[in-house]
Order: structure tokens, then C-alpha cells, then sequence
């Protein structure tokens, strides 16, 4: 129980890894709003029934709408101790060069991916100041350390949370607000699997190159992500951890 006590906000936690995220969370003792453009109330149904999960809809790229949901959060359960930045497009993307890509999918990466970490910080800012300190978890991309091809928005877009989780810890150290990032490989969850454009992409590559030969899934990331929430992390922020099998060997 190493989140007892603590109120998190999972974005994108209706399904796939966030999902996982915030079944794991809840397991750790804490209360979870689970936050996502869709399913989120009948996602929180599923994951508890005793009140300590918050389904709430939420366009993180819509600043008016991350506004309403850190006040509904913080009306239900009082406090936010920790912000999951998780949401993002990947799982729908298609592989393509990059002068191929369309115009609005590049923006609605951007939009999603970028300004929707932003957007989710500085909405929770208010409120873990108020309360003298607090988390936030960026979720970033093992992607970024290889510049892998035919994805060069999803590249971009979490080479920048990287770059965003070091200057937010800088800004927010004196608040006694950690900043921090995990850096996940390729994690066979049941939104990715669910596109074999994804799941078939340079699967033999990312299998050849991890230390430890076999494919990933979301319990293999989620106790990082606890650790990063919890108290034992504490006097860490601006790092990136890498969860990828050992197939990247330094930090972001």
C-alpha cells in the first residue's frame, strides 16, 4: 500500500496501459480519478465499486476541459497528489514516412501528446501548491532515444515531454513538486494489440535489441510509475527511466 491515502489523476486511464496504471494505483492504496475523452465513467465502474475510482471525461488537448476535471477531482476527493500525464496518441497511429503524414494527424499528436501534458500540469498547479508539494508523472517513449522512422510525429512529440519534464522540475522544485518521467518500449497492451500496424512494426528490430528476449506488458511498467508516486522517490525529479527491456542503456 505505498500510495495509501494519496488522490492520483490517470489521463487516458479508460483503457490500455492507463487502465493498467490505475487498477495497479488503486491496489497501492490510493484514490484514482480515471480521466479519458471516452468510457471513463463504465472504466471507473470496473475498476472499483466502493467509491474510491472517478470516472471523468476529459479532452487534455482543451485547457477548459482539464479545468473541469481537476475541479471535479478535487471536489470528490479534496487533494491531488499525483498527476499521471498518460494520455496520448500511439496505438491508432500508422507507420508512414514522414512527408506522408497528414497535416491534421501532426496537430492532433501535437495537441494530445504536447500541449495536453502542459495543459494537465498547470491545471494541478493551483492545487498541489496549495497543498505544499505533489507528483507528476510524464509519460514519454523509449522511441525517442532510437529516432526510430515512420513515426516522426509520435518521435517528436515525446522527445518533447522529455525536454518538458526537465524544465517543469526546475520550475516546480521550490513548490516541493517532483517532476518526472518513465520512458516505456514497446508495451503489448490491449489498445495496441488491438492495431497490428503498430504491433507489427519492427517487431523482430525492438525484439533483437532488448537484453531480455520477450515481449512487454503493463505490469512490467506499472511498478515503476508507482515508485516515481510514492514517497521513495522523493528527493528525485527531471529524470526519465527507461522501462524497455534493456535495449536502451541511458537516460533520455
Amino acid at each position: 500500500m505505498r500510495l495509501s491515502g494519496k488522490v492520483a489523476v490517470i489521463t487516458g486511464g479508460a483503457a490500455g496501459i492507463g487502465f493498467a496504471y490505475a487498477r495497479r494505483f488503486l491496489a497501492e492504496g490510493a484514490r484514482v480519478v480515471v480521466a479519458d475523452i471516452a468510457d471513463s465513467l463504465a472504466a471507473a465502474e470496473k475498476l472499483d465499486t466502493t467509491g474510491r475510482a472517478l470516472g471523468l471525461r476529459a479532452d487534455v488537448s482543451d485547457a477548459a476541459s482539464v479545468r473541469v476535471m481537476v475541479e471535479a477531482a478535487v471536489e470528490r476527493f479534496g487533494r491531488i497528489d499525483v498527476l499521471v500525464n498518460n494520455a496520448a496518441l500511439f496505438a491508432t497511429l500508422k507507420p508512414q514516412p514522414f512527408d506522408e503524414i497528414p497535416e491534421a494527424e501532426w496537430d492532433r499528436v501535437m495537441a494530445v501528446n504536447v500541449k495536453g501534458t502542459w495543459n494537465c500540469a498547470r491545471a494541478v498547479l493551483p492545487v498541489m501548491r496549495a497543498q505544499g508539494g505533489g507528483r507528476i508523472i510524464n509519460v514519454a517513449s523509449a522511441i525517442v532515444a532510437k529516432g526510430t522512422a515512420l513515426l516522426l510525429h509520435y518521435v517528436t512529440s515525446k522527445g518533447a515531454v522529455v525536454a518538458m519534464t526537465r524544465v517543469l522540475a526546475r520550475e516546480l522544485g521550490p513548490d516541493g513538486i517532483t517532476v518526472n518521467a518513465v520512458a516505456p518500449g514497446l508495451i503489448l497492451s490491449d489498445s495496441v494489440q488491438a492495431n497490428p500496424d503498430v504491433t507489427g512494426f519492427q517487431q523482430a528490430a525492438i525484439m533483437a535489441a532488448r537484453s531480455l528476449k520477450r515481449d512487454a506488458y503493463p505490469d512490467d511498467v506499472e511498478g515503476t510509475v508507482v515508485f516515481l508516486a510514492s514517497d521513495d522517490s522523493a528527493f528525485m525529479s527531471g529524470q526519465t527511466l527507461v522501462v524497455d527491456g534493456g535495449s536502451v542503456f541511458s537516460t533520455l
